[in-house]
């Protein structure tokens, strides 16, 4: 773990996994660490230390008795897909299976968001056993609940946006609305199950 300071009372906190990330993370909003706890792809951001804390020795002997392990497992969120993505033989080529194989292995998997960014609502979730390449030219259009995979991600797109995941199917959840509380529907630890329809 290396503690490096991004602002006053701030530090970003680099751990090796995303599954550290997110242990880490719950650990320290428990105990109330800082303001914002914000877990990344292997960084977890404490803003809004308390002056004693934004110490960065303080804030080592804080941290010294968190180890990254296992979290009380978050809600489960269920997602139904349509397995009819444009990519999705070609993700079936790359795994060395067909169509039908592809979305019986996403639907076993149970994914953990890690973390989120890139668009409102959208939540970088890991477990993935099987990496996928990001495309090497991205969409400049994706539909709002594409479902891809780059590298061993799976994200939901909650909007039209560009992107460079492969898409293997779409969901007709909203994963992002301003009047709902919280907006995100997923949120870094909760788990995800795909749900062939």
């Amino acid at each position: 773990m290396e503690l490096l300071p991004v602002g006053r009372h701030a530090v970003l906190v680099e751990v090796g996994s995303p599954d550290a990330a997110v242990s880490l993370a719950t650990w320290a909003r428990a105990r109330a660490l800082a303001r914002d706890v914000v877990p990344g792809a292997t960084t977890v951001l404490l803003d809004g230390l308390t002056e004693e804390l934004s110490d960065r020795d303080a804030l080592g002997r804080t941290l010294e008795p968190w180890r990254p392990g296992a979290v009380e497992p978050g809600p489960l969120v269920e997602l139904s897909v349509t397995y009819d993505g444009p990519d999705l033989d070609d993700v079936a080529e790359r795994w060395g299976c067909d169509r039908d194989e592809v979305a019986r292995r996403h639907t076993a998997t149970e994914l953990v968001a890690a973390f989120c960014g890139f668009a409102p609502g959208f939540a970088y979730l890991s477990g993935l056993e099987v990496e996928v390449p990001r495309l090497a030219t991205p969409r400049t259009r994706v539909p709002a609940g594409s479902v891809g995979l780059a590298g061993r991600w799976c994200g939901v797109y909650p909007t039209d946006s560009p992107g460079g995941w492969r898409i293997i199917g779409h969901t007709d959840a909203v994963l992002w609305d301003a009047r709902r509380d919280p907006p995100a529907l997923l949120m870094p630890g909760i788990r995800v199950r795909f749900v062939a329809r």
